[in-house]
Parts: C-alpha cells; structure tokens; sequence
C-alpha cells in the first residue's frame, strides 16, 4: 500500500457473497478512510461485475 499521509490510509474492499459463492474471480475496490474518525473496518454496497448487482463489500487487512 501507498504510505499513508496523516490520518487518511488506502483500504481494500472485497465482497462476501463472492466469496461464499465459490465462483472464480473476485470483487475488490480501493478506497481511503479516515483511521481516527473510522477506527474499525467498513463495509459498503457497491457494485459486483461477475455477480451483476450490488452486494456488500468489506474491509480486509
């Protein structure tokens, strides 16, 4: 990951029902968060190509 300039840090997103599905391939984005105003991991819905709909994607270390 890029270094981190203050607070504002580069998170990975990936999906969850991508990942129980058993399909090949993923679902990832790249993001920026807020470390002092969002300690814990995130989750967002956004966009599944392979899946073609929305489905919630979480943060991953």
């Amino acid at each position: 990951m890029a270094k981190a300039k203050g607070n504002r840090i580069q998170v990975i997103l990936e999906c969850t029902e991508h990942k129980q599905s058993g399909m090949a391939g993923t679902s990832r984005y790249i993001t920026t968060k807020n470390r002092k105003n969002t300690p814990d991991r995130i989750e967002l819905k956004k966009y599944n190509p392979i899946l073609k709909k929305y489905t919630i994607h979480k943060e991953i270390k």
